[in-house]
């Protein structure tokens, strides 16, 4: 049975675009809330899990070793614009744990606002692997590498000692086997598995409530949440939807991957979301978040205003005028 519409385009007041997709929210012992389409196939969430990937950087100490701040835990979170504060961070993070721009290997691509990209430009520079979305990303994992006395050169291997600590912790927070589930390399050039929507949701669940977890771990995705919560910012930057949610929406914690999807935790219900659009598009995951997000009736009457004004955005050609929208359909 084919997912249903989660997303709709209009011009002129006519549905142009229908985007199918499929979501689940579950609490931290599994239990579903609510779900559309089939939450039992196994999809890439690619960036959406930054947080999972994050916990070995803390459980290990590597992140007090080194001194990381709470900005530097969320950047470490974080697909980021490439401004110069994300940059800042990023940099910092690689000097306390001793490392250089130079060991990266995410690759390198042009910052995401085009005012940092002319600015770039007009200092005759070209984008470097520190304006990379995922720069915050690796500048953890190579503290995490430093810190295990594991070689530097190859922690975005598959059986690197990184990356093996990384798919330890999400598989036991998503209580799946990654071993039994596909892999692919994601666009930084770690390691993504595919892991069905169902667990996802359950895993921020448990992030965001503590259910079944470790001492330890419910530290790190405390220590985690409180990070992102005080620096949204660092988790996407200006004009990015994670961020406007979070900062409209303190007590939500979202974050968007590749292709069209979207997980998030509501820490203080005990639920988590994990939401794929079958087409990539992320205009159309944003909107189907922001609605299953304020569907729930677990905020104030101002937080659910505030979620319910994401879930649909004006479309305006380039002389800006309105020509259409983007909403939810769920």
């Amino acid at each position: 049975m084919p997912n249903p519409v989660i997303a709709e385009v209009t011009r002129g007041g006519t549905v142009e675009s229908r985007h199918t997709g499929a979501y689940a929210v579950v609490d931290g012992t599994g239990k579903l809330i609510a779900s559309a389409g089939d939450i039992d196939r196994a999809i890439f969430p690619r960036s959406a899990i930054k947080a999972f990937q994050c916990l070995p950087l803390i459980e290990s100490g590597a992140a007090d070793r080194f001194g990381f701040t709470p900005e530097d835990l969320a950047l470490a979170c974080a697909s980021h614009n490439g401004e110069a504060g994300h940059v800042r961070v990023a940099q910092g993070m690689l000097a306390k744990a001793g490392g250089s721009e130079a060991q990266y290997e995410c690759g390198a691509h042009w910052p995401h606002e085009m005012a940092d990209q002319h600015e770039l430009v007009r200092h005759g520079e070209k984008p470097r692997a520190i304006h990379n979305n995922c720069s915050g990303k690796h500048a953890g994992m190579l503290a995490l590498a430093r810190h295990l006395d594991a070689p530097v050169q190859g922690y975005t291997g598959i059986d690197h000692p990184v990356q093996r600590a990384v798919a330890r912790a999400m598989g036991e927070i998503c209580d799946v086997d990654l071993a039994a589930q596909p892999h692919g390399t994601d666009g930084c050039s770690v390691p993504t598995w595919a892991i069905p929507l169902r667990n996802l949701a359950l895993g921020f669940a448990r992030f965001g409530s503590g259910t079944g977890l470790s001492d330890a771990r419910r530290d790190a995705c405390r220590r985690i949440i409180e990070a992102v919560r005080a620096h949204p910012f660092m988790v996407a930057g200006s004009n990015r939807f994670c961020t406007k949610v979070m900062e409209a929406v303190p007590r939500a914690f979202v974050k968007t991957g590749a292709e069209g999807v979207f997980c998030g935790a509501i820490p203080h219900a005990g639920l988590g979301i994990a939401l794929k659009c079958d087409d990539g598009a992320h205009r159309a995951s944003e909107a189907a978040t922001a609605a299953v997000l304020a569907s729930l009736p677990v905020w104030t009457e101002a937080e659910s205003r505030a979620l319910e004004g994401f879930a649909a955005t004006d479309l305006r050609n380039w002389r800006k005028i309105h020509v259409g929208d983007v909403h939810a359909a769920i």
